[in-house]
């Protein structure tokens, strides 16, 4: 018997996944919880059969074995709570929460339950990326030194909430630096993070209590990797977006970057010397790969994956970007 799954907020982001899920044929899309009637109705198109949840408690009744979250991020960390305390698996949009101590408790409660925790990091799946991990692991790189990470967005977010720091958790940070700073731990096999140094702006002037950040600077260091990271929205690029992970080693280099300015085509590369080798290039439908992954373990019966443990990791890094206090968790 398939995992009922309810899909609680069924946007454009929400939709993608509830397909991307639907189509490994691994779970039944049993419920749908989402006030815009569109939505709701788009969804309902995926899953003719689901049954209509005007809430979380609502969709909690219906003896769910998992639900996706794909609401505003101030109401992740609570939702996915409850799901997990009703002994429901999660797979939420990121952030997963608006700081590390609101993620740790996700992790504590998702331990406690020994369910299946996810979160939509959907640019490790890129085959790019992929490779790029694969030849740092291998030591085809040799001592990755440094890493330039880039993610200009020439759009700011339509939402208001985005806008409220008690909502969001912060700007561009956390919407689009998060993928990054994931995607460079991740690689890197979650190194100890020490030296944050950070830069923060809002309309082109440093950031003032009650704004969010429209364009940050920051520096790090991940074991022995000097990390640098630019985010923006709505920077005067040239295209629509700027996105580029480059790892720097002893023995070689690597780059993801995107393709003329689109936010979903990318091509890899690796460097020796003056040589270039592509890695990955041409058409690559990765976006729904995180959640297809997630349901297919869900399938299996998969309960707490240690490996969720590090996305305690990526939220200290942008806690220590943001200047609040670094809150250490015991392993």
């Amino acid at each position: 018997m398939r995992p009922r799954v309810g899909f609680l907020g069924t946007g454009w982001i929400g939709r993608h996944r509830m397909a991307a899920m639907i189509a490994t044929g691994a779970i039944e899309a049993a419920a749908v919880c989402e006030p815009d009637a569109a939505g709701r109705a788009e969804a309902l198109a995926l899953a003719p059969e689901a049954q209509v949840a005007d809430s979380i408690d609502a969709l909690l009744a219906l003896d769910l074995d998992g639900i996706v979250i794909a609401t505003p991020s101030a109401l992740h960390a609570e939702q996915a709570i409850r799901a997990l305390e009703a002994g429901v698996a999660v797979f939420c949009q990121k952030p997963l929460g608006r700081d590390a101590q609101e993620v740790a408790a996700v992790l504590a409660a998702a331990k406690a339950a020994d369910r299946l925790l996810g979160v939509d990091l959907s640019y490790r799946h890129t085959a790019g990326m992929v490779a790029i991990a694969d030849a740092i692991r291998s030591g085809a790189l040799g001592r990755v030194f440094a890493v330039d990470l880039t993610f200009h967005n020439a759009y700011g977010p339509d939402k208001p909430w985005f806008y409220d720091p008690a909502q969001s958790g912060g700007g561009c940070v956390v919407d689009l630096g998060v993928h990054l700073v994931d995607l460079a731990l991740w690689a890197l096999g979650f190194p100890p993070v020490s030296d944050a140094d950070a830069q923060l702006f809002a309309g082109g002037a440093p950031l003032r209590a009650g704004q969010v950040e429209d364009y940050a600077s920051a520096t790090f260091r991940a074991g022995d990797a000097a990390v640098r990271l630019a985010c923006s929205w709505r920077l005067h690029a040239g295209q629509d977006a700027v996105i580029a992970a480059e790892f720097y080693g002893t023995e070689g280099g690597a780059t993801l970057r995107n393709v003329g300015g689109s936010f979903y085509d990318f091509t890899a590369a690796r460097f020796t010397g003056t040589a270039t080798h592509v890695l990955a290039d041409g058409p690559d439908d990765w976006g729904g790969r995180a959640a297809a992954d997630w349901a297919i373990r869900l399938a299996k019966g998969r309960g707490y994956d240690p490996a969720a443990d590090d996305y305690v990791r990526s939220a200290e890094v942008l806690d220590r970007i943001y200047g609040r206090k670094a809150v250490i968790y015991p392993d």
